[in-house]
């Protein structure tokens, strides 16, 4: 339905778009900081230029096909992706070799490197890589661009892969696509083999000699290893693997387009040291400069803030008590399903009152405080209606489940106890979640400086102002909110997975229909816990991405959750329709 993919264009244009930016700021960040201009970093920003390119052959044209209802592409454009998808891929296998190569001369020939590793050396390994990726991808491309296509012309997948190209022609393709296997399946599985035993030997060779070698090798290796691993095992699996199974094709396709070119940069970000170095040092300057800026700051600026925050905050009350309201008034809406969606809008109406007046208030003074209690009382209640939230998008859940799992036992399942019952324990979770939250930050010593970074009191940032090691309290902190989101998170994606699947079994229409009703919740789901598991759970802290989350789960998520149920909801805009008529009538 249009509604899954309305929901799958929001999902891979955000995985296309964290792609883009985090293979072109490895790039930049590697020219720009001198502390990179080696080798290794020569290779590394290569690498992630190509998986910049390898996912914009694709993901841009599968991106663009949900909103169409006719997904076509012209033979120039199939041709175009042919090409394109086997040069930038070969050349990225080749380009692995090399780095590994380059990992060889470093750990085994540390004294020979600079020597072996040479300017002339780096450039000639990146020539060679982008040079096999354009022959292997003239060969495959004139194995089939003379092929007769005279029969259907319509290829079960979003971008045209040769094994499902050539069985469109009109004849005989059975040698022509041994060929073709062989020599993908060749290039792949022979860069392969030769990566695993190039640091298979780099690993042995180190540990024959020292054990804490062994180590560091090993640590530096990984990463390496990791992407080898994640980029050669789709594409030998699905040129070697001799089963054509639909589904499978389809996952690792977009597996190695789409994922891949996204896990690259993350996993060197993450487990390189000199990229993490890189990134500080980039943001102690961009803070420096930002320091200097922001002192700058006009009265009008604050003004021009002040007003759409404002605005934001209006719509959010407004639109929640809306629904509250006229779930209240309006007979046609007194069901459990109803019952839950106000308690909802509610909690919403509740947790965008917590901070969002504050930081209104604040656009207008200079002194931008807040008192100790103040502070206190935020966390409390950001956490309190925060926890009480997740557990009630679990009971709503739960509460789609039993109607369309089990309809005939609705009425008796969810009578009005039961639905007291379960609002009631989403505030009570609610409460213990925030009562152990502020039990473990309410005695703290407080004695050196008293600035936060952000405009509210959240617990990471306010525990680092103690006078203490805070490093297991700040663990604590962090798994006992980040158990909770990911806990009630990954029980929503069953429980919605669950529905499908059992609804898909006994009535295709019937998935589709239970598709467009467990759409909205599941949007729902992932705006509001999306931005609370990368806040608690992300090993690094980058200031303006933590207050871009905190002003999305606090000011922006309120706001949407009733624009969501609201235009996505027959009942709800037939309920307004009842309440417009009835006021225009009296």
């Amino acid at each position: 339905s249009w509604e899954f993919q309305a929901f799958l264009l929001v999902i891979f244009s955000s995985l296309y778009l964290i792609t883009i930016f985090g293979n072109i700021f490895i790039v930049l960040i590697i020219i720009v900081d001198l502390h990179l201009h080696s080798p290794m970093y020569f290779l590394l920003a290569n690498l992630s230029f190509i998986d910049f390119c390898l996912s914009s052959v694709t993901t841009p044209k599968l991106i663009t096909d949900f909103p169409k209802k006719h997904k076509t592409i012209s033979f120039g454009g199939c041709m175009c992706q042919i090409f394109f998808g086997h040069f930038f891929g070969g050349a990225e296998m080749v380009l692995l070799v090399s780095m590994a190569y380059d990992r060889y001369i470093a750990i085994c020939k540390p004294l020979h490197y600079s020597s072996v590793m040479n300017r002339q050396m780096c450039i000639g390994l990146v020539m060679t890589s982008w040079i096999i990726g354009f022959v292997h991808s003239i060969s495959q491309l004139a194995l089939i661009i003379r092929l007769p296509f005279c029969g259907p012309r319509e290829l079960d997948s979003f971008f045209c892969d040769i094994p499902l190209v050539i069985k469109l022609a009109c004849m005989d393709t059975y040698v022509l696509e041994m060929l073709i296997n062989a020599d993908s399946g060749v290039l792949a599985a022979f860069c392969f083999i030769v990566l695993m035993i190039s640091y298979s030997y780099i690993l042995f060779t180190v540990c024959h000699h020292s054990k804490d070698g062994a180590s560091k090798a090993l640590s530096t290796c990984t990463a390496h290893i990791t992407v080898v691993v994640l980029f050669f095992g789709p594409c030998i699996f699905i040129y070697l693997w001799p089963l054509s199974i639909p589904w499978v094709d389809k996952f690792l396709a977009v597996f190695y387009a789409v994922i891949t070119p996204l896990l690259n940069p993350a996993i060197y970000t993450l487990r390189n040291k000199e990229i993490k170095n890189a990134i500080k040092r980039l943001r102690c300057c961009i803070r420096t400069c930002c320091t200097k800026w922001s002192k700058q700051i006009s009265l009008e600026l604050q003004t021009f803030l002040l007003l759409p925050f404002s605005m934001l905050y209006l719509m959010t009350v407004v639109g929640n008590l809306l629904v509250v309201f006229l779930i209240i008034t309006d007979p046609h809406l007194h069901s459990p399903m109803y019952f839950l969606l106000a308690n909802l809008s509610f909690v919403d109406f509740c947790l965008s009152s917590v901070t969002t007046p504050k930081l209104i208030t604040d656009f207008l003074r200079d002194n931008k405080t807040i008192s100790f209690d103040g502070c206190m009382t935020q966390i409390v209640c950001v956490h309190f209606f925060g926890g009480g939230e997740m557990v009630l998008l679990v009971t709503m859940a739960y509460d789609r489940y039993v109607a369309i799992c089990k309809p005939l036992h609705y009425s008796s399942i969810m009578d009005r106890q039961k639905c007291i019952w379960l609002v009631s324990i989403s505030w009570i979770i609610g409460l213990v979640h925030s009562t152990s939250q502020l039990a473990m930050v309410l005695e703290l010593p407080f004695c050196g400086p008293r600035t936060i970074d952000s405009f509210f009191c959240d617990i990471p940032l306010v525990i680092k102002l103690a006078c203490m090691d805070t490093y297991k309290i700040g663990m604590l902190i962090n798994a006992d909110s980040g158990v909770l989101a990911t806990t009630c998170f990954i029980i929503l994606l069953v429980s919605y997975t669950y529905i499908l699947t059992t609804v898909r079994l006994h009535s295709k229409d019937g998935a589709s229909k239970a598709l467009s009703t467990c759409t909205s919740h599941i949007t729902v789901v992932v705006l509001f816990f999306g931005p609370c598991i990368f806040i608690y759970l992300w090993p690094l802290s980058i200031t303006w991405v933590d207050k871009f989350l905190a002003v999305f789960y606090t000011v922006i998520t309120p706001l949407l959750n009733p624009a969501i149920y609201t235009l996505r909801n027959k009942e709800i805009k037939n309920a307004i329709k009842r309440l417009i008529n009835k006021h225009m009538d009296s």
